[in-house]
């Protein structure tokens, strides 16, 4: 496999020279572009079309939420099917600002982390977001599983979601648990293949499995609804 190619969007220069620098030691990660701003982030995404972009959400001019939001326009618009395909979105944000987290999370980014993550876990974010696995920071996580019991006391009155009463006739195997728990602590399928000393292939297996029985679209709304409903604790 190639290099990852990766374009870094960050208004801070220390913390964007320093997070390059870091991860230019990585064998597998290519720096294709850095940007200060977002309207300097789209263009160069759109020229160097790297596999990921990796966007702060606190820039000056544009924030993160907003570019992730035009680059999925771009991404969706005809022009684009013959194109190179379009770059995962990783988003950063702060792990205290309640308000950016939820943003983030909403704003429709394959992965999210916390921008003081170290740079071990942000190379594994990076690999699991290339290989199509959403990746979501369990700090993010927490305070994302915090709205959800709000909404859902708000909402308690309505009927069960689907998922809930899907796994009453059919529940998750206690594998598919233990896949389940380390989907919500970030592991790529590979990762978890070696904590749970089993093929890939298995873990794809589990994973369709889980995402069928709680009628979830990605991994990330997997880990949600999991925490949501109790499934996994943090």
């Amino acid at each position: 496999m190639g290099k990852i190619r990766v374009v870094l969007v960050e208004d801070h220069d220390l913390t964007r020279i320093g997070l390059t620098t870091a991860l230019k030691q990585h064998d597998n990660i290519e720096i294709v572009g850095e940007a200060a701003d977002g309207a300097q982030g789209i263009a160069m995404i759109r020229k160097s079309q790297p596999d990921v972009a990796i966007i702060d959400i606190g820039l000056p001019d544009i924030d993160g939420i907003e570019v992730t939001s035009q680059l999925k326009q771009i991404a969706a618009e005809p022009s684009a099917a013959s194109a190179a395909a379009p770059p995962k979105i990783l988003v950063l944000t702060m792990h205290d600002n309640e308000e950016a987290v939820l943003a983030a999370f909403a704003a429709g980014a394959d992965s999210y982390s916390v921008k003081d993550i170290g740079i071990e876990k942000l190379v594994e974010a990076i690999l699991a977001t290339h290989n199509g696995n959403a990746w979501i920071d369990p700090t993010i996580a927490r305070i994302v599983l915090k709205q959800a019991r709000v909404q859902e006391s708000a909402d308690r009155s309505q009927a069960l979601p689907e998922y809930e009463k899907v796994l009453e006739t059919d529940p998750l195997t206690e594998r598919e648990l233990e896949v389940l728990e380390l989907i919500v602590d970030g592991y790529s399928n590979a990762d978890i293949a070696k904590a749970l000393y089993i093929t890939i292939g298995t873990v794809k297996t589990h994973v369709r499995n889980i995402l069928s029985k709680l009628s979830a679209a990605d991994r990330t709304q997997a880990a949600v609804r999991a925490l949501r409903s109790g499934l996994v604790n943090l």
